[in-house]
């Protein structure tokens, strides 16, 4: 490893039975990571951003992904990061007023592998064209961010990326927010291959988690990890509170897909120094490739 303070960097990487043959492979894999990066301003005492940051950097570049979608993301975190990885263009605004105010669904993509087509978003509410809006007795506002790329590298292959955070107090606006971004995935992105990343605040079996893949829909989805390791087991908690020591059952940060897309692999990555880790969350990951037309 290029990071000697980068301690057991892949927990439970797995390669499922469905993993394409190389004679199988006609398409060049996409390296998708979901990462909730805790926010700046948050009082963490010797895990606070400005202690820990340079330590996300060398997370994201061990893990080297060709998509990243971040939560809890703030204006000058997205700064911070884009200046430190500029092979990577990056699109997000603040949830709060849809431009600088408030906690990021920031989304980075490779500038020399994707091309932008597209890119917008929507706020987990009743009326979710309007930015800041909120219902369902949500404690914060909540949206979704997305763009529409195109891949230089898989003949110009499009397809859509969408990055949210549900709640972390109102079951009813976690469940309705996986509904309305059901709904939206549905009529935005039919026909066409879907990646969602996010923090989701609920386990698997939960409400939002069957609103999201077990709800029939013209974007079918599936759960890349379940995928990859169709029985569940010990070390699928993906919230640590910055400390190994405290990392919980629950798997809530989710890597979806859509039929358009095969799962070549699926992570849990247990990166940490001395136990300690780079947010109060481990990154996600899942490496895809497009399934064959």
């Amino acid at each position: 490893m290029k990071l000697p303070l980068l301690l057991a960097a892949l927990l439970l990487t797995i390669a499922p039975n469905l993993r394409a043959s190389a004679e199988d492979q006609s398409t060049a894999a996409i390296n998708v990571v979901s990462f909730n990066i805790r926010l700046g301003s948050a009082r963490d005492g010797e895990n606070h951003w400005d202690k820990r940051k340079d330590f996300v950097v060398e997370t994201v570049r061990e893990l080297d992904p060709d998509l990243l979608g971040t939560q809890e993301t703030l204006g000058f975190q997205r700064d911070y990061l884009s200046s430190k990885l500029p092979e990577y263009s990056v699109f997000g605004v603040g949830r709060e007023d849809g431009r600088e105010e408030g906690e990021m669904m920031a989304i980075y993509y490779r500038t020399e592998r994707f091309e932008k087509l597209d890119g917008g978003h929507f706020w987990l509410s009743k009326t979710p064209n309007e930015p800041g809006s909120m219902s369902w007795n949500t404690a914060c506002t909540r949206m979704v961010t997305w763009v529409k790329l195109k891949d230089h590298k898989n003949a110009d292959r499009v397809f859509w990326f969408f990055n949210t955070h549900l709640d972390h107090k109102s079951e009813p606006a976690r469940l309705e927010g996986a509904r309305l971004i059901r709904r939206r995935v549905n009529e935005m992105a039919a026909g066409a291959p879907v990646v969602i990343t996010g923090d989701f605040n609920a386990a698997e079996k939960s409400e939002p988690y069957q609103a999201l893949f077990e709800q029939s829909g013209s974007v079918p989805l599936q759960d890349t990890w379940r995928v990859a390791q169709p029985n569940a087991q010990q070390n699928e908690g993906t919230f640590t509170n910055f400390s190994l020591k405290s990392r919980g059952e629950k798997r809530i940060d989710w890597i979806a897909i859509s039929n358009g897309f095969r799962v070549q692999s699926a992570a849990i990555i247990e990166i940490n120094r001395n136990g300690v880790t780079p947010s109060d969350h481990l990154p996600v990951q899942a490496r895809l490739d497009f399934s064959k037309d």
